[in-house]
């Protein structure tokens, strides 16, 4: 596993269901705000892929529940780049709170062009910098 970032959520209540329990795919919107985080925290925001004319499509994603989230929670996000190529992105997902695991998951996304076609990242200058930064920041897995 590579660099790892947390990121705190409190659970609004539009993201529960009638019983207050948080409903399965707001799970999947906090990875979302997990990774997009975590490469901001790390100098490459979203803007910075766009802006070279780079995109991560979300390919496969998967979640695995655990025990429930309440409104109002204080919730953390664990995501960490589990691995990474030219051509593909994998991120790993843990949701706490307090110590408590609620959920655990990832998502798994290829590098597109602006006409949405598959591409090799090395042919874009933020390349370089993402291999920097992901070979920098090799951690212990979660």
């Amino acid at each position: 596993m590579f660099l790892t970032h947390q990121t705190p959520v409190r659970v609004r209540y539009a993201e529960t269901d009638q019983m207050g329990i948080v409903y399965h795919s707001n799970y999947l919107i906090w990875f979302e705000v997990g990774r997009t985080e975590l490469l901001r925290n790390a100098g490459l925001a979203y803007t910075t892929f766009e802006e070279q004319g780079l995109a991560v499509a979300v390919v496969d994603a998967a979640c695995r529940y655990r025990r429930p989230a309440h409104y109002d929670d204080q919730l953390v996000v664990e995501t960490c780049i589990e691995s990474f190529s030219s051509r593909k992105l994998t991120f790993a997902y843990k949701v706490f709170r307090e110590n408590t695991l609620l959920a655990e998951g990832k998502t798994t996304h290829v590098y597109v062009d602006r006409t949405g076609k598959s591409t090799d990242a090395r042919k874009y200058p933020l390349w370089k910098e993402l291999e920097r930064i992901v070979n920098e920041n090799k951690e212990i897995p979660f």
